[in-house]
């Protein structure tokens, strides 16, 4: 038990220094880690649309390699890929129409959905930038947006005199 006290100890010193309750805090990370993943996505989708690199970047990566950089890209294009046909089948986006069954998409990707796949990827290597954006953002997203709303709403449920 010594050790969870000392995260205790710790966790309580950085709610003390930024001025936001610890509930506050991990309740804005959460909201901004998914707002960070949210925003690229859709910037970067609309941005290789505009520009059409999506085909040209997905094509560009090689089949196989050593480099421990090109196997994480090319992991990063093969979840893209599973999840650019989730929401393809549920949303009918990416061309893709609305099914019952999960759309296999082929080797060569192309248009709306070769664009989704390089936006999902290009958000997982952002990943590290999200997170530290994310947890230096989350006090004063607390201050301004998560702790009125807790007040607000712990004040309508309390007893009135």
């Amino acid at each position: 038990m010594p050790a969870f006290d000392r995260y205790r100890a710790a966790l309580a010193s950085i709610s003390a220094r930024t001025g936001a309750p610890l509930s506050s805090l991990v309740v804005s990370f959460g909201i901004l880690h998914e707002l960070t993943a949210i925003v690229p996505i859709v910037g970067l989708f609309y941005a290789g649309r505009s520009l059409g690199v999506g085909e040209r970047l997905v094509a560009s990566l090689p089949e196989e390699s050593d480099s421990w950089v090109v196997q994480r890209c090319q992991s990063w294009v093969e979840d893209g890929k599973q999840w650019a046909a989730r929401v393809g089948k549920r949303y009918g986006a990416f061309g893709l129409q609305k099914g019952d069954q999960l759309p296999v998409l082929p080797d060569h990707l192309a248009g709306d959905v070769a664009n989704a796949v390089v936006a999902y990827a290009a958000t997982k290597a952002l990943l590290p930038v999200r997170i530290a954006a994310s947890l230096y953002l989350a006090p004063g997203f607390s201050r301004v947006f998560i702790d009125p709303l807790r007040r607000g709403v712990g004040s309508f449920f309390r007893k009135s005199p």
